[in-house]
C-alpha cells in the first residue's frame, strides 16, 4: 500500500511539474506572439526577373545539378500572397519542386494601385500570363512551360490555356480550381444578384479592399477563427506549434485587394452567369471554353475544402478535353492540399512522378 501511495505521489508530482513548465512556456510564447514581428516566409532563394505594376515574376535558383527540360510557371491566387506556396522549409511546394530538379518560376501579385483599377479578367488570365511565359521561354530557351495554378490561379491558368488552345503550354496543373461557381456557397450568397450591386461598388470604390475579400472567407466558417484561437492558447506552450500557427495565420489574414474591373468580370461572368461551366466564357475576344484544353492535365482537389467545395471543382476534369488527364482527391482542406502533410507525403510525390515523365 505504501509503495502504491509512493508511486501515485511521484505521478502527481510529474504531472504538476509538467503543468508548471507548460504554464511558464505558454506565458513566454504568449508574450512573444504579440510583440514579435511576423515570422519569415517565402525563404526559397529567388530572383525577380520581370515586374509590371501589380505583377512580379520570381525565378527560383536551381538546387540540383540537372534540371528538367520543361520549366514550371506557377500562377498564384489573386487574393493571396504568393508565399502561400513557399511557407517554410519542409512544407513549401516551391522548395519541393526546386529540389526535385524543376526550373521554377512564380507569378507574384502585389496590391493593385488606384490607377490599376481598370485591370480586368483579360489582363490577369491572358496578358500577364503571356508576358511571363515569354520571359520564361526567353530565359530557359524552351518553347513550352508547365502551367500550374492554385485556386483562382488555376482558373486563370485554365482560361489562358483554353483561350490559346494550349499554345506554349505543355502541361496544365491545377489545385482546387472552381468551375461551377454556383457551388461556391457563401461567396454566391454574398454576391447574390438580387441584392449585390457590383457596378455601384466598383464604380464607387475602384479596387475592392481586402477586408471585403476576407469577410467572404470568414463567413464560410464563422466559428473557425474563435476555434483556432482557442487551440492556439491550449498549445501556446509548444513553441513549434506557435511558430507554425503564426505563419498560417499570417497567410489567412494577409489578403490582397482586387482590381475593380477584374472583380466586376469575376462576379458577372463567373459567379452570376457561370460561363466557365457553361462553356460560353469569352475573354479578350477569345473563347475560353474548357473543351479547347487538350494538353496533359492534372487536377488535385480537397475532399473537405470549405472554400472551393468539391461540387464546385468536380466538373473540371470532365470539361477538359485532354486525353491524358488525371485527378487526385485528397482528405483535408483548401490550405492543407498545398501545405499540409497530405501534400508533402502524397500529392507532391504523385505530381512529381506525373510531371517528370512529361517534362523531358
Amino acid at each position: 500500500m505504501a509503495e502504491a501511495n509512493s508511486q501515485g505521489s511521484k505521478s502527481r508530482g510529474r504531472a504538476i511539474r509538467k503543468l508548471v513548465e507548460r504554464t511558464i512556456q505558454r506565458n513566454i510564447n504568449g508574450v512573444s506572439y504579440f510583440v514579435s514581428s511576423d515570422p519569415p516566409v517565402g525563404l526559397t532563394p529567388k530572383d525577380v526577373v520581370h515586374r509590371r505594376g501589380t505583377l512580379s515574376l520570381f525565378h527560383y535558383k536551381p538546387q540540383t545539378d540537372e534540371i528538367y527540360r520543361t520549366p514550371m510557371l506557377i500562377v498564384a491566387p489573386t487574393t493571396n500572397r504568393s508565399y502561400c506556396l513557399d511557407m517554410m522549409p519542409g512544407v513549401s511546394f516551391v522548395e519541393y519542386f526546386v529540389k526535385a530538379g524543376y526550373d521554377v518560376y512564380l507569378m507574384d501579385w502585389q496590391p493593385p494601385q488606384p490607377e490599376e483599377k481598370s485591370l480586368d479578367l483579360a489582363d490577369y488570365s491572358q496578358r500577364f500570363i503571356q508576358e511571363c511565359i515569354d520571359v520564361v521561354k526567353r530565359m530557359s530557351g524552351e518553347d513550352e512551360v508547365s502551367l500550374v495554378g492554385y485556386c483562382m490561379g488555376g482558373v486563370l491558368a485554365s482560361i489562358y490555356t483554353a483561350s490559346f488552345e494550349g499554345d506554349s503550354v505543355r502541361n496544365l496543373v491545377c489545385f482546387t480550381t472552381p468551375v461551377d461557381f454556383h457551388e461556391m456557397d457563401m461567396f454566391n450568397k454574398i454576391t447574390d444578384q438580387k441584392h449585390f450591386d457590383v457596378d455601384r461598388l466598383v464604380d464607387s470604390v475602384g479596387n475592392i479592399p481586402p477586408s471585403f475579400v476576407l469577410s467572404g472567407f470568414e463567413s464560410l466558417e464563422p466559428a473557425g477563427k474563435a476555434a483556432s484561437r482557442l487551440q492556439l492558447w491550449q498549445k501556446m506552450w509548444d513553441s513549434d506549434f506557435v511558430e507554425t500557427f503564426r505563419k498560417y495565420d499570417r497567410w489567412a489574414n494577409d489578403m490582397l485587394p482586387l482590381a475593380g474591373e477584374y472583380f466586376r468580370d469575376t462576379v458577372k461572368d463567373l459567379m452570376w452567369d457561370n460561363k466557365l461551366l457553361e462553356g460560353t466564357l469569352v475573354v479578350g475576344g477569345r473563347s475560353a471554353d474548357l473543351s479547347r484544353i487538350k494538353v496533359p492535365f492534372f487536377h488535385a482537389a480537397a475532399e473537405h475544402d470549405n472554400i472551393v467545395r468539391r461540387p464546385a471543382s468536380e466538373p473540371l476534369i470532365g470539361k477538359v478535353a485532354s486525353k491524358d488527364k488525371t485527378e487526385m482527391v485528397l482528405k483535408g482542406g483548401h490550405v492543407s492540399i498545398v501545405a499540409g502533410a497530405n501534400a508533402v507525403r502524397r500529392l507532391w510525390p504523385e505530381l512529381d512522378d506525373w510531371l517528370s515523365e512529361r517534362s523531358i
